[in-house]
């Protein structure tokens, strides 16, 4: 499916203006749930406070899974950051989309490749980055990539490469195809008759229900993910 999209040249290099639109849209819309939640904090929680708390509680959850709460729970603000940002980025194209002149102004970023493989670089940089700080160089280089053999150092790098393009295009696959299913019926429904528009109403809200598991249970990955990655880093039972 051919897509056209706002670019403009900056420096020779081409930026997606509705990429830079809807990561602009999907943080303000973090942080004024962030906001929203953790204003007037009660010892006894109700509402919107308790959702934030469980959002922390659910990190909690992810993070204690994977590597100790001493060593862990340094990511936890990481770990609630990636879940509300994936999570709303992949919901932002699913009610509807919007194209000015042929050209697409609003989706969710997360269908977009060139995103989701850049916030999957920064993860993994991330990981490297607090391994060394956490280990020291010569600990951290020799457990990750020498441990339990030095002859499996070629297979570490490639991993490594692995892990970021799974992490990226996992994501990215799965928020596309929705998107791109969600078009080509909300399409035929605008070229069929009455009757049988009505019918397709059916099939059209059941793929919005389960693109709404789907974007969940991908942010829940990403997140999980990012997790089991920075624990083979910092911790040295891995």
């Amino acid at each position: 499916m051919e897509e056209e999209f706002p670019t403009i040249s900056l420096l020779g290099i081409d930026f997606n203006l509705s990429n830079i639109l809807m990561i602009t849209v999907t943080c303000v819309i973090v942080l004024l749930i962030a906001i929203i939640c953790t204003r007037n904090l009660q010892r006894r929680p109700t509402g919107k406070q308790n959702f934030i708390e469980w959002v922390m509680d659910f990190v909690r959850g992810i993070i204690n899974s994977n590597m100790d709460w001493k060593t862990g729970g340094r990511f936890h603000v990481l770990g609630i950051t990636l879940l509300m940002f994936v999570f709303v980025a992949n919901m932002l194209g699913l009610p509807f989309q919007i194209a000015i002149n042929d050209e697409v102004w609003w989706r969710s970023p997360t269908a977009d490749p060139i995103v989701t493989l850049t916030l999957a670089i920064m993860v993994l940089g991330l990981t490297h980055y607090y391994g060394i700080k956490m280990r020291g160089f010569k600990h951290y280089f020799v457990g990750t990539y020498l441990s339990p053999m030095k002859f499996l150092f070629p297979l570490k790098i490639v991993e490594e490469f692995a892990n970021t393009l799974t992490l990226g295009l996992r994501l990215y696959g799965n928020i596309f195809a929705g998107e791109v299913l969600l078009t080509i019926i909300a399409t035929q429904l605008a070229h069929i008759n009455i009757f049988v528009g009505v019918l397709a109403i059916i099939p059209a809200i059941v793929w919005q229900a389960f693109s709404l598991f789907i974007g969940a249970i991908q942010a829940y990955i990403f997140t999980m993910l990012t997790m089991v990655y920075m624990s083979h880093k910092v911790s040295d039972e891995h």
